[in-house]
Protein backbone atom coordinates (compact mmCIF):
# COMPACT_ATOMS: atom_id res chain seq x y z
CA UNK A 1 0.00 0.00 0.00
CA UNK A 2 2.96 2.37 0.44
CA UNK A 3 3.07 3.29 -3.27
CA UNK A 4 -0.63 4.12 -3.22
CA UNK A 5 -0.13 6.17 -0.05
CA UNK A 6 2.78 8.03 -1.68
CA UNK A 7 0.67 8.90 -4.71
CA UNK A 8 -2.21 10.06 -2.54
CA UNK A 9 0.12 12.21 -0.44
CA UNK A 10 1.55 13.83 -3.59
CA UNK A 11 -1.91 14.53 -5.00
CA UNK A 12 -3.11 16.00 -1.71
CA UNK A 13 0.01 18.16 -1.45
CA UNK A 14 -0.74 19.45 -4.94
CA UNK A 15 -4.31 20.19 -3.94
CA UNK A 16 -3.47 21.98 -0.69
CA UNK A 17 -0.62 23.87 -2.33
CA UNK A 18 -3.05 25.35 -4.84
CA UNK A 19 -5.46 26.13 -1.97
CA UNK A 20 -2.68 27.74 0.05
CA UNK A 21 -1.55 29.89 -2.87
CA UNK A 22 -5.12 31.09 -3.37
CA UNK A 23 -5.20 32.11 0.30
CA UNK A 24 -1.86 33.93 -0.03
CA UNK A 25 -2.92 35.93 -3.07
CA UNK A 26 -6.23 36.82 -1.42
CA UNK A 27 -4.62 38.01 1.82
CA UNK A 28 -1.14 39.20 0.76
CA UNK A 29 -1.33 39.75 -2.98
CA UNK A 30 1.75 37.64 -3.76
CA UNK A 31 3.00 34.05 -3.85
CA UNK A 32 6.38 32.27 -4.21
CA UNK A 33 7.06 32.05 -7.93
CA UNK A 34 8.33 28.46 -7.93
CA UNK A 35 5.27 27.18 -6.07
CA UNK A 36 3.00 29.08 -8.44
CA UNK A 37 4.81 27.70 -11.49
CA UNK A 38 4.61 24.14 -10.14
CA UNK A 39 0.86 24.31 -9.57
CA UNK A 40 0.09 25.90 -12.93
CA UNK A 41 2.44 23.60 -14.85
CA UNK A 42 0.63 20.55 -13.44
CA UNK A 43 -2.36 21.45 -15.62
CA UNK A 44 -0.30 20.81 -18.74
CA UNK A 45 1.26 17.46 -17.78
CA UNK A 46 -1.48 15.43 -19.42
CA UNK A 47 0.37 12.17 -20.06
CA UNK A 48 2.78 11.61 -17.14
CA UNK A 49 4.83 8.48 -16.71
CA UNK A 50 4.10 8.60 -12.99
CA UNK A 51 2.46 10.84 -10.41
CA UNK A 52 5.73 12.54 -9.47
CA UNK A 53 6.26 13.86 -13.00
CA UNK A 54 3.15 16.02 -12.73
CA UNK A 55 4.98 18.16 -10.17
CA UNK A 56 8.49 18.11 -11.58
CA UNK A 57 9.81 14.64 -10.77
CA UNK A 58 10.88 12.69 -7.69
CA UNK A 59 13.96 14.77 -6.84
CA UNK A 60 12.14 18.09 -7.09
CA UNK A 61 9.05 17.20 -5.03
CA UNK A 62 10.34 18.43 -1.64
CA UNK A 63 11.02 21.84 -3.21
CA UNK A 64 8.22 22.15 -5.76
CA UNK A 65 5.49 20.92 -3.40
CA UNK A 66 7.05 22.08 -0.14
CA UNK A 67 4.19 24.45 0.82
CA UNK A 68 1.62 21.80 -0.10
CA UNK A 69 3.25 19.16 2.06
CA UNK A 70 3.46 21.63 4.97
CA UNK A 71 -0.25 22.41 4.65
CA UNK A 72 -1.07 18.71 4.48
CA UNK A 73 1.10 18.05 7.54
CA UNK A 74 -0.77 20.77 9.42
CA UNK A 75 -4.08 19.20 8.49
CA UNK A 76 -2.91 15.83 9.81
CA UNK A 77 -1.18 17.00 12.98
CA UNK A 78 -2.71 20.19 14.30
CA UNK A 79 -5.96 20.67 16.14
CA UNK A 80 -8.78 22.32 14.26
CA UNK A 81 -8.20 25.65 16.02
CA UNK A 82 -4.56 25.77 14.91
CA UNK A 83 -5.16 25.04 11.23
CA UNK A 84 -5.50 27.68 8.53
CA UNK A 85 -9.22 27.29 8.09
CA UNK A 86 -9.39 29.09 4.75
CA UNK A 87 -6.82 26.74 3.20
CA UNK A 88 -8.68 23.70 4.54
CA UNK A 89 -11.99 25.12 3.30
CA UNK A 90 -10.61 25.78 -0.17
CA UNK A 91 -9.09 22.29 -0.31
CA UNK A 92 -12.30 20.51 0.66
CA UNK A 93 -14.28 22.75 -1.70
CA UNK A 94 -11.97 21.78 -4.56
CA UNK A 95 -12.67 18.12 -3.83
CA UNK A 96 -16.40 18.80 -3.93
CA UNK A 97 -16.12 20.76 -7.18
CA UNK A 98 -14.07 18.00 -8.80
CA UNK A 99 -16.72 15.45 -7.83
CA UNK A 100 -19.32 17.51 -9.66
CA UNK A 101 -17.04 17.90 -12.66
CA UNK A 102 -16.48 14.12 -12.86
CA UNK A 103 -20.18 13.76 -13.70
CA UNK A 104 -19.93 16.18 -16.65
CA UNK A 105 -17.98 14.54 -19.49
CA UNK A 106 -18.89 17.44 -21.76
CA UNK A 107 -17.09 19.92 -19.51
CA UNK A 108 -14.16 17.55 -19.06
CA UNK A 109 -13.76 17.40 -22.83
CA UNK A 110 -13.97 21.19 -23.10
CA UNK A 111 -11.33 21.63 -20.41
CA UNK A 112 -9.03 19.11 -22.08
CA UNK A 113 -9.25 20.66 -25.53
CA UNK A 114 -8.78 24.20 -24.23
CA UNK A 115 -5.80 23.19 -22.11
CA UNK A 116 -4.24 21.93 -25.34
CA UNK A 117 -4.95 25.28 -26.99
CA UNK A 118 -3.44 27.22 -24.10
CA UNK A 119 -0.38 24.97 -24.20
CA UNK A 120 0.21 25.90 -27.83
CA UNK A 121 -0.22 29.55 -26.97
CA UNK A 122 2.42 29.20 -24.24
CA UNK A 123 4.96 28.20 -26.90
CA UNK A 124 5.12 31.84 -28.01
CA UNK A 125 6.30 32.94 -24.58
CA UNK A 126 9.25 30.54 -24.73
CA UNK A 127 11.51 30.23 -27.74
CA UNK A 128 8.85 28.65 -29.95
CA UNK A 129 10.22 25.12 -29.63
CA UNK A 130 8.64 21.99 -28.20
CA UNK A 131 11.38 21.97 -25.55
CA UNK A 132 10.26 25.36 -24.27
CA UNK A 133 6.94 23.79 -23.30
CA UNK A 134 8.80 21.76 -20.69
CA UNK A 135 9.75 24.97 -18.87
CA UNK A 136 7.15 25.77 -16.19
CA UNK A 137 7.81 29.52 -16.34
CA UNK A 138 6.25 29.89 -19.81
CA UNK A 139 2.89 28.84 -18.36
CA UNK A 140 2.76 31.70 -15.87
CA UNK A 141 2.84 34.46 -18.49
CA UNK A 142 -0.07 36.84 -17.75
CA UNK A 143 -1.77 36.00 -21.06
CA UNK A 144 -1.65 32.27 -20.30
CA UNK A 145 -2.98 32.83 -16.79
CA UNK A 146 -5.77 34.99 -18.20
CA UNK A 147 -6.78 32.20 -20.58
CA UNK A 148 -6.79 29.65 -17.75
CA UNK A 149 -8.93 31.99 -15.68
CA UNK A 150 -11.35 32.33 -18.58
CA UNK A 151 -11.45 28.54 -18.89
CA UNK A 152 -12.33 28.25 -15.21
CA UNK A 153 -15.12 30.81 -15.58
CA UNK A 154 -16.56 29.10 -18.66
CA UNK A 155 -16.65 25.65 -17.06
CA UNK A 156 -16.31 25.25 -13.30
CA UNK A 157 -17.95 28.58 -12.52
CA UNK A 158 -21.13 27.37 -14.22
CA UNK A 159 -21.90 25.01 -11.32
CA UNK A 160 -24.30 26.15 -8.61
CA UNK A 161 -21.57 25.40 -6.08
CA UNK A 162 -19.00 28.21 -6.00
CA UNK A 163 -15.79 28.51 -4.02
CA UNK A 164 -15.98 31.74 -2.03
CA UNK A 165 -12.52 33.27 -1.72
CA UNK A 166 -12.10 35.75 1.13
CA UNK A 167 -9.28 38.19 1.77
CA UNK A 168 -8.21 41.80 1.34
CA UNK A 169 -10.51 43.61 -1.12
CA UNK A 170 -7.56 45.48 -2.68
CA UNK A 171 -5.95 42.17 -3.60
CA UNK A 172 -9.14 40.45 -4.71
CA UNK A 173 -10.20 43.37 -6.90
CA UNK A 174 -6.88 43.35 -8.75
CA UNK A 175 -7.57 41.77 -12.16
CA UNK A 176 -4.22 39.97 -12.36
CA UNK A 177 -4.69 38.51 -8.88
CA UNK A 178 -8.23 37.42 -9.70
CA UNK A 179 -6.93 35.61 -12.80
CA UNK A 180 -4.21 33.88 -10.77
CA UNK A 181 -6.77 32.72 -8.21
CA UNK A 182 -9.03 31.20 -10.87
CA UNK A 183 -6.07 29.51 -12.57
CA UNK A 184 -4.95 28.06 -9.23
CA UNK A 185 -8.46 26.81 -8.48
CA UNK A 186 -8.34 25.00 -11.82
CA UNK A 187 -5.00 23.48 -10.81
CA UNK A 188 -6.50 22.48 -7.48
CA UNK A 189 -9.34 20.67 -9.18
CA UNK A 190 -6.80 18.87 -11.35
CA UNK A 191 -4.99 17.71 -8.18
CA UNK A 192 -8.32 16.62 -6.66
CA UNK A 193 -8.97 14.58 -9.80
CA UNK A 194 -5.53 13.01 -9.48
CA UNK A 195 -6.21 12.17 -5.84
CA UNK A 196 -9.43 10.40 -6.78
CA UNK A 197 -7.68 8.56 -9.61
CA UNK A 198 -5.10 7.12 -7.18
CA UNK A 199 -7.84 5.90 -4.85
CA UNK A 200 -8.33 8.88 -2.55
CA UNK A 201 -11.62 9.36 -0.73
CA UNK A 202 -12.59 12.27 1.49
CA UNK A 203 -13.29 10.14 4.56
CA UNK A 204 -9.70 8.87 4.45
CA UNK A 205 -8.57 12.28 5.67
CA UNK A 206 -10.48 11.61 8.88
CA UNK A 207 -9.75 7.95 9.51
CA UNK A 208 -6.52 7.05 7.72
CA UNK A 209 -4.23 9.99 8.55
CA UNK A 210 -1.55 7.64 9.88
CA UNK A 211 -1.11 6.13 6.42
CA UNK A 212 -0.09 9.47 4.91
CA UNK A 213 2.47 10.55 7.51
CA UNK A 214 5.18 8.00 6.53
CA UNK A 215 4.79 8.95 2.87
CA UNK A 216 5.16 12.66 3.63
CA UNK A 217 8.28 11.98 5.69
CA UNK A 218 9.78 9.77 2.99
CA UNK A 219 9.13 12.27 0.21
CA UNK A 220 10.16 15.45 2.04
CA UNK A 221 12.87 14.00 4.26
CA UNK A 222 11.19 15.53 7.30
Amino acid sequence: MSRVNDEQAIALAGLFQAAGLVEQIATRGMVPQNSFETSIYSLFVTDPGNTEQIFGGVDELPYNLGPGFRSLQELLDKSRNEQNQDVIRYGLSLMHLEKKLSKRPDLLQTIGSRIDQVSQQARYFGDGSEESLETPAVYTHPSVIANLASLYQDTLSTFNFRIQVTGEPRHLQNAENAAKIRALLLAGVRAAMLWRQVGGKRWQLLFFKSRLRPSIKKITGR
